[in-house]
């Protein structure tokens, strides 16, 4: 009796029936304790959910970070490092090979007279190396390294001449002379 007391004083959060409507729901329901499933709305919703139009919607822009144009992902991104790309054009090419570059000038470039200079440079190197190694064959002798050869990559076999890279291993990282060697052929 108690349990059935304590459950009628608990307050319903759902809309209950009235009236005649409240005794027929008596009669006809499974369990006429349970809620209808209709939730009380104390207040009035205007606009009614539902009832704006979706198109009507304006997105709340924060500027620039909104903008993808001018805020791509890489440049937001700060998680990863990624590589700063550095290109070398045919014209910056000749151009540091005639004159220079600050930190290893060949020629002292001073004033007007030096900006000029770097700017023909430039406009010979737009037609090409081929075209700056056949008017001045003393370029080549720079770029090229002992014996006519092609420079190496850096730091690759800095302490050989011929381009060979030297093995120094000790004993115990290595099998030894007495190790049965098998070539494949």
């Amino acid at each position: 009796m108690a349990s059935k007391k304590a459950l009628q004083s608990l307050p319903r959060y759902t809309v209950q029936p009235t009236g005649i409507y409240r005794l027929i729901n008596r009669i006809f329901a499974i369990d006429p304790n349970r809620s209808t499933g209709v939730p009380l709305n104390p207040q009035f919703r205007n606009p009614p959910p539902g009832a704006n139009d979706p198109m009507e919607y304006d997105d709340p822009v924060t500027l620039p970070a909104a903008d993808l144009a001018e805020n791509p992902y890489w440049k937001r991104d700060a998680r990863r490092r990624y590589p700063q790309l550095s290109t070398v054009t045919q014209a910056d090419a000749v151009a540091l090979l005639e004159v220079g570059s600050a930190a290893n000038p060949k020629q002292e470039l001073i004033g007007e007279a030096g900006s000029k200079q770097l700017v023909t440079a430039r406009e010979e190197g737009a037609k090409g190396m081929a075209v700056a190694f056949q008017k001045n064959t003393g370029l080549v002798k720079d770029v090229l390294g002992p014996g006519g050869m092609p420079p190496l990559p850096t730091g690759h076999y800095p302490t050989s001449v011929n381009g060979q890279k030297r093995y120094d291993l000790n004993e115990d990282q290595s099998y030894g002379a007495d190790y049965p060697c098998r070539t494949f052929v």
